[in-house]
């Protein structure tokens, strides 16, 4: 769809801690189905679902799902981007917390009661808790970059080594290399040159430091989520070249699934972060074709 789009900057408030809420839309659209974006443990909301490329155009998740006719919201977790930064660590259980306070206002704003969510990574594990905790609050859920048990994971298996230090301390240090780090551990060559870089440039003008809890509740606790809670229609997303769950370990908790209206999919030449790889047009594909099913017949 061609037109402007409007963009809106909400807070909520969770007691004292004030969380970043982010909006998207065609200008002068009515009532349109919203779209709900969670970020997983490494950039914020805004920072990876609106991003801006110098010279490289398409790559705001936001605008893109704006223009195929969805009111897209997305927010920073307590402990990143411009919300709040805490002594917490911002772990998974703080999820459900965090989200129904972003929804509140979303809810507030919109009219409606009930919303369409997307997660990735450890944004996929809140997305999961929140439809678990709040089943009234979730019509759909696109669980991608996924993790159940974390059994044979490649990146976890890694990340374990630093266990200690994400027990000790609530915040890690980031730095270029480490966004780097993102899109070169699984497959390299699967996002373009300068992706890293606009989103370190975005990240690090906000600060050094990222939380440990979603890091340490993936090396030392899981599984979290309890899939038979899991009720809504559901979409797994798997990157074909992803390392931070294996195949068997998802398709454990696909079948587990409380519902069975529910898809599995996997996109070829992608990673770990779908929204910014070469491919996401193949993505983006199969997730509309999910969030707007044809009538059902009885």
């Amino acid at each position: 769809m061609g037109g402007a789009i409007e963009a809106e900057q909400h807070w909520a408030m969770k007691g004292d801690v004030r969380l970043a809420v982010y909006r998207k839309r065609l200008a002068g659209a009515g009532d349109l189905p919203i779209l709900f974006l969670v970020h997983g443990s490494s950039f914020g909301g805004q920072g990876g679902f609106d991003l801006e490329v110098p010279g490289k155009p398409g790559y705001s998740f936001m605008e893109a799902f704006a223009r195929r006719g969805f009111d897209v919201w997305t927010m920073d977790f307590e402990g990143y981007g411009r919300s709040s930064r805490t002594a917490s660590n911002s772990n998974l259980s703080m999820a459900a917390e965090d989200l129904r306070a972003a929804t509140d206002v979303v809810f507030e704003r919109t009219g409606r009661r009930s919303a369409m969510f997307y997660g990735s990574s450890s944004g996929a594990l809140r997305a999961a808790l929140f439809g678990e905790a709040h089943p009234d609050r979730v019509e759909r859920v696109i669980l991608d970059a996924f993790v159940y048990t974390g059994e044979g994971a490649p990146t976890l298996i890694k990340r374990r080594e630093r266990l200690e230090e994400w027990r000790s301390s609530h915040t890690r240090k980031v730095d270029r290399a480490f966004f780097h780090s993102i899109f070169n551990r699984d497959r390299p060559g699967t996002s373009e040159e300068g992706i890293a870089d606009a989103l370190a440039d975005y990240e690090l003008a906000l600060g050094d430091t990222m939380p440990t809890g979603t890091y340490l509740d993936m090396c030392a606790n899981l599984p979290v989520v309890t899939p038979e809670k899991l009720t809504c229609p559901v979409m797994i997303v798997r990157g074909e070249h992803d390392g931070i769950a294996t195949e068997a370990d998802l398709l454990d908790y696909f079948a587990k699934l409380g519902t069975n209206d529910r898809r599995f999919v996997v996109i070829p030449g992608m990673a770990h972060v779908s929204y910014l790889s070469k491919n996401r047009a193949i993505f983006f594909q199969a997730m509309e074709e999910f969030l707007r099913p044809p009538a059902r017949a009885l």
